[in-house]
């Protein structure tokens, strides 16, 4: 037995290291690449080699953990993974903000897993995540992020609309996307928990069983804005540590409140589109709501034209392009 325990040890050990040799090559091949490019374009600015390593190398270390603690499965580490280089090489803020609404998320989707699994007929233990619904959450602020570098290159820059209009219209965009993101999983994750009385639906706000599409709690709702408000604070603190000269820029403070409130409209918007277009039934043969007709399903709610990761998709798609123009009328100068 312990032979063979240090073999396992020993094999591991040598993964890691692998692992760690790969990432630093391929750092240093993408840190080559963009002095060649540069050389040859003379317009873009070589990105630093440690920028290349921590982009690759944290979210390969954080992914892989998320896999062992059953967070995410392997397609869901895989995207996680490429979520978190795009993001972590624009823009460290952009990575701060993701990894705030990855951990705080994984760790509410672990928290009452007694009292969810009673309502729940799709719960899973520590809610592993796969490739789609890694995608559904980070595929709108990846793909903002793409664009941040195109116009603004990799880095930090402040919110400022009179110094940086479309880098800090694309900031905004890709906090609300993130914001919402982490509202509508704290709502959904503390509101079946702590809340003390039966949803209501936000279309007609009546009382419906919990786990409906489209139900809402004070509970659930007072989350969403906290969850949306602590993004944007760690958007906040990340600019204080990495931006230069931010005493130059406008002030910064109104991304908290801007997180809060992308966090709350993102979760209203998520369960209107619940309660119109995602079927709910309950059905008495297993004693919760469910997302399928069948004999035994009394309909609640809703069509069956999309599912929980569309809406995801949909909300923060909506939260992205909306938030940021209104921002701008009240953004401080």
């Amino acid at each position: 037995m312990h032979e063979a325990d240090s073999h396992q040890d020993y094999i591991k050990m040598v993964t890691d290291m692998i692992l760690l040799c790969g990432t630093l090559a391929l750092s240093l091949s993408f840190w080559v690449l963009s002095i060649l490019i540069s050389a040859y374009s003379g317009t873009l600015s070589p990105v630093s080699p440690w920028r290349w390593l921590l982009s690759l190398l944290v979210p390969l270390v954080l992914s892989v953990r998320a896999v062992k603690r059953r967070s995410l499965d392997w397609t869901g580490a895989l995207g996680a993974m490429l979520v978190g280089f795009v993001l972590s090489m624009a823009n460290l803020s952009f990575f701060c903000s993701l990894l705030f609404f990855f951990y705080s998320s994984s760790r509410l989707t672990r928290w009452g897993g007694g009292a969810k699994r009673k309502i729940d007929a799709d719960y899973k233990e520590g809610g592993q995540r796969n490739w789609v619904q890694v995608f559904c959450n980070g595929g709108i602020p990846t793909e903002l992020a793409l664009l941040y570098m195109i116009e603004a290159g990799p880095g930090e820059v402040p919110v400022d609309f009179s110094q940086h209009y479309s880098a800090s219209w694309m900031c905004l965009a890709l906090l609300g996307a993130l914001a919402c993101s982490t509202g509508d999983t704290w709502a959904s994750e503390v509101g079946p928990v702590l809340s003390q009385s039966p949803p209501r639906l936000i279309t007609t706000w009546e009382e419906v069983p919990a786990g409906t599409n489209g139900g809402v709690t004070t509970v659930g709702l007072v989350a969403s804005f906290l969850g949306g408000l602590a993004v944007g604070g760690a958007y906040f603190v990340s600019q204080l540590l990495f931006v230069n000269d931010l005493h130059l820029a406008n002030p910064q403070w109104p991304i908290i409140v801007y997180g809060g409130v992308a966090g709350l409209l993102g979760s209203l918007l998520d369960s209107f589109l619940g309660a119109n277009m995602q079927y709910s039934g309950f059905d008495s043969s297993v004693g919760k709501v469910v997302s399928y007709e069948s004999v035994t399903t009394r309909h609640i709610s809703g069509k069956p034209i999309l599912d929980n990761n569309t809406v995801n998709l949909f909300s923060s798609l909506l939260v992205a392009l909306i938030l940021p123009g209104l921002a701008w009328g009240a953004w401080p100068h």
